[in-house]
C-alpha cells in the first residue's frame, strides 16, 4: 500500500465529492430514507467541493488520502463557528474525516487526523450512531462533552460532539 496525503487542487473536486456520497452512504444508509442519495445531492457535494477547492482560505485545512493513486478518504478543519450564543469549546473545528470502508483500520484516517490538527485541541460532531468513529476519536483523545443537535438540513441525523 503506497499512501499519499496531500492538499486537493480545484481539479480534485470531482473526486472528492463523488468519495463524499461514497463514504457517506456506506456510513449513514442505515440511517437515512431510501431517496437521500438522489441526483440532487451529488449536485450538492459537486457545488461544496468546487466553492471550497476554487477558494481556499488559510484558515482551512482541506487534505485527500490517495492508496495507489486511488482516492480513499478527505478531511477538512477550520475555525469552529455555530449559531449566536453558541456554546464553542475550541477554535478548531474537524468539519470531516471520510475514509472508504475497505480502507478502515489500515491508518488513512489517523493519517488525515494527523494532518488536519494534528495534536492540538479541537472539536467535532460526529453521528451518534456511528461507534466507529466515536472510538477512533476518543482513541485520539477526544471525549463527549453531552452536548447534542439534530442535522437541521436534509438528514436529520442526531450528533454529539467531542472536544480535545
Amino acid at each position: 500500500m503506497s499512501l499519499v496525503v496531500r492538499t486537493p487542487t480545484p481539479s480534485d473536486a470531482t473526486r472528492i465529492a463523488e468519495l463524499h456520497v461514497a463514504t457517506w452512504k456506506e456510513a449513514y444508509a442505515h440511517l437515512l430514507p431510501d431517496d437521500f442519495f438522489d441526483v440532487a445531492h451529488t449536485r450538492m457535494r459537486q457545488r461544496m467541493w468546487d466553492q471550497i477547492l476554487n477558494a481556499p482560505r488559510d484558515e482551512w485545512i482541506v487534505r485527500i488520502a490517495e492508496v495507489d493513486g486511488r482516492a480513499v478518504g478527505f478531511a477538512m478543519s477550520g475555525p469552529s463557528f455555530g449559531a449566536e450564543g453558541q456554546d464553542l469549546p475550541r477554535e478548531r473545528h474537524v468539519y470531516n474525516i471520510y475514509v472508504v470502508e475497505s480502507e478502515h483500520g489500515t491508518g488513512v484516517g489517523q493519517s488525515l487526523l494527523d494532518e488536519i490538527v494534528g495534536t492540538d485541541p479541537a472539536m467535532l460532531w460526529v453521528a451518534k450512531e456511528n461507534p466507529r468513529a466515536i472510538a477512533f476519536y476518543r482513541r485520539n483523545g477526544f471525549e463527549l462533552d453531552g452536548a447534542e443537535q439534530v442535522d437541521s438540513g436534509d438528514s436529520g441525523i442526531t450528533s454529539v460532539r467531542m472536544v480535545r
